[in-house]
């Protein structure tokens, strides 16, 4: 049975491989006559729009043609320019339509940061490279400031915990106190 398979196998798979080359044939052909048919519009194209030159004989008249021959050059500098312009405004608003589209479709995901740990001398380094001489310690210039206990201090530490306080002075021995110690 597997021998049947494969004759199968082996006749579908010729059989694609002829009709591909049958329709690559066809497209070849198409192709040919495409380029046959491009070639003989441009003919008749060029037969209509452009009469043989024929130059006249008198200077004056070689002038005149001359003159129609300019004008008709920045005619169709013109036009070319013109729709140069409107190509460069229609891409123009292509991109900002597709622009627009990218940006209400929201597809677009910010990649998550990652916190990099860098010194100051590191990141000045990164940012200016061999420029970078002078040495940046953030810390040697800070204030060197020494613990003094005072009298303020003093009295934050022992009041301490604030409920302790309000305990102390509710009741009447805390308005007793506050009046005797004029706090």
């Amino acid at each position: 049975m597997s021998s049947e398979a494969e004759k199968k196998k082996r006749a579908i798979t010729a059989r694609r491989q002829h009709l591909k080359s049958v329709m690559l044939q066809i497209a070849a052909t198409e192709l040919e006559k495409e380029a046959v048919a491009k070639e003989q519009e441009k003919a008749d194209y060029l037969a209509e729009h452009c009469h043989p030159l024929q130059l006249p004989s008198s200077m004056q008249d070689l002038q005149e043609l001359c003159k129609k021959l300019h004008a008709k050059v920045e005619e169709v500098d013109e036009e070319r320019y013109d729709t140069e312009m409107k190509l460069q405004k229609t891409t123009k608003e292509l991109e900002d339509l597709s622009q627009k589209l990218f940006d209400l479709r929201g597809k677009f995901k910010r990649p998550p940061l990652k916190r990099v740990r860098m010194s100051a001398d590191a990141m000045l380094r990164a940012l200016l490279g061999s420029k970078h001489k002078v040495c940046m310690d953030l810390r040697a210039n800070l204030k060197q400031v020494k613990k003094e206990d005072t009298e303020k201090e003093k009295d934050l530490r022992d009041v301490g915990d604030w409920r302790k306080n309000i305990e102390e002075k509710s009741g009447m021995e805390g308005r007793k106190k506050m009046f005797e110690g004029g706090e």
